[in-house]
């Protein structure tokens, strides 16, 4: 599914960026650019983002 339709970055972008580190949507934006132009696709990567935290057994534990 595409999240950022101004620059094109799919859902599989950004779950592969939080499984490499990314933690917030500015680093995100800074990796791939969704968020950097109009700024729609924000609370859906802020979205993924959370939920990648709450899938994570490290981030359940803690």
């Amino acid at each position: 599914m595409f999240v950022c339709l101004c620059t094109g970055v799919t859902s599989q972008v950004v779950t592969e960026l939080v499984a490499g580190g990314a933690t917030t949507s500015k680093q995100i934006a800074e990796k791939c650019g969704a968020g950097l132009d109009c700024g729609r696709c924000r609370r859906t990567v802020r979205a993924i983002i959370e939920s990648a935290r709450t899938d994570c057994p490290v981030h359940k534990a803690g």
